[in-house]
């Protein structure tokens, strides 16, 4: 698939400056790392959520609970897709419980993944509270859902899509601004 990129939004060394200042506005709010658990959203949540583990972990010198989360069966649209879904396991191997998670994914756009990662994680257990983390907000939300931490805003439009490219899933680090491709 040939992407038409617009704009590099944040290259290598800015993605590695925006991990570490999410890492400090979520120990500054949460007066450090203490009761924290992180939880990414499968795939790229999931990375952006274990970067900000080891960055939080280096920074408080204590081991932060982290954990995968698949939401594939939550969200509201999979019934209408025509394939089947392909289904991965949540690794989740700690109580949630009264626990401060921070929720993270890599683009928050209309608010529908959000909460279906928010019905799934109630599924699981009572957490004190849930933060969202997010590398990118792009706008245009569908449901009332609005992240505690940012790493950037970038207004689109809806011809526009935002992608997230992490060495661990593409081999390479960047957010793009590209066209989005014309549905045939």
């Amino acid at each position: 698939m040939d992407l038409k990129i617009k704009a590099i939004v944040i290259d290598k060394n800015g993605l590695q400056r925006t991990i570490t200042r999410l890492a400090d506005e979520i120990i500054e709010r949460n007066s450090g790392a203490t009761n924290l658990a992180i939880i990414g959203i499968r795939t790229r949540g999931a990375t952006i959520a274990e970067r900000l583990v080891k960055k939080i972990e280096a920074i408080e010198k204590k081991q932060v609970p982290f954990g995968i989360l698949d939401i594939t069966l939550y969200r509201d649209d999979f019934r209408m897709r025509l394939k089947q879904p392909t289904v991965r396991a949540t690794e989740i191997s700690f109580n949630i419980d009264d626990k401060n998670l921070i929720l993270v994914d890599d683009v928050l756009y209309t608010g529908r993944t959000s909460r279906a990662a928010l019905d799934a994680l109630m599924d699981i257990g009572r957490p004190a509270t849930i933060q969202m983390a997010v590398l990118v907000d792009r706008g245009h939300r569908e449901l009332p859902i609005q992240p505690d931490y940012v790493g950037k805003a970038i207004p689109t439009s809806i011809g526009e899509e935002v992608r997230v490219l992490l060495r661990e899933v593409d081999d390479d680090d960047c957010v793009l601004l590209v066209e989005a491709p014309k549905e045939v």
